[in-house]
């Protein structure tokens, strides 16, 4: 999968906040700030994952996500962000129902971030959007992209496949690639304007006292 230079810098830049949180969870396991922007990292750099990769930062990205609830339960930026995750999963799992079952939970999460923090209009914006979702999962699966993205769809492949077995799976695992990217982008696209900011001021110099 190639990048562009703003993907490698975004990419870079998610993975260092990455460590960092990852570092500073070590010290103070109970920041509830630290951990928001722990998984708001693991959401931004799922998109950069193969789909099975993808999945599981995902995963690790709800379970970070979830610890801050716990601390802080009206946390509405860490019920958004869980609302994002399991809409980016949904996209991520071919089974209708199954994929159902995370839209709901990420409309429910969406619903709980609109309620703590009323009139937001990023969360009614969530909100109508995974109304949506469904029917563009649908048409995503429906239409074999996704079995596009995994190369399947393909009868066999004889002598020919044998020999170039090694550059298939890299154009495979590209596909994949390609296809995660799209999916989780479109999803996470505002939240990364979000988390960029926050990062930046989290990772930065502190300003000047005045």
């Amino acid at each position: 999968m190639e990048f562009s230079a703003a993907d490698f810098e975004r990419l870079v830049m998610f993975e260092h906040a990455r460590k960092a949180c990852e570092a500073q969870y070590a010290k103070d396991p109970l920041d509830s700030e630290n951990l928001l922007q722990w998984g708001g990292a693991l959401l931004e750099l799922a998109q950069f994952q193969s789909i099975p990769e993808a999945k599981l930062m995902l995963n690790d990205a709800v379970s970070k996500l979830e610890e801050v609830l716990t601390l802080n339960p009206g946390k509405h930026q860490a019920l958004w962000c869980l609302g994002n995750a399991y809409t980016a999963h949904a996209f991520l799992t071919p089974d209708i129902d199954e994929a159902k079952v995370h839209f709901d939970k990420a409309a429910d999460y969406f619903q709980r971030a609109e309620n703590e923090d009323p009139g937001n209009e990023m969360y009614l914006k969530s909100l109508e959007v995974t109304a949506r979702a469904p029917g563009l999962h649908m048409n995503i699966h429906g239409n074999g992209t996704m079995q596009q993205s995994l190369g399947g769809g393909g009868g066999g492949g004889g002598p020919s496949a044998s020999s170039n077995a090694g550059g298939g799976k890299k154009k495979n695992k590209n596909k994949n690639n390609d296809f995660t990217y799209d999916v989780c982008g479109w999803i996470i696209l505002a939240f990364g304007i979000v988390a960029w900011v926050g990062m930046a001021k989290s990772l930065g110099p502190p300003p000047p006292a005045r």
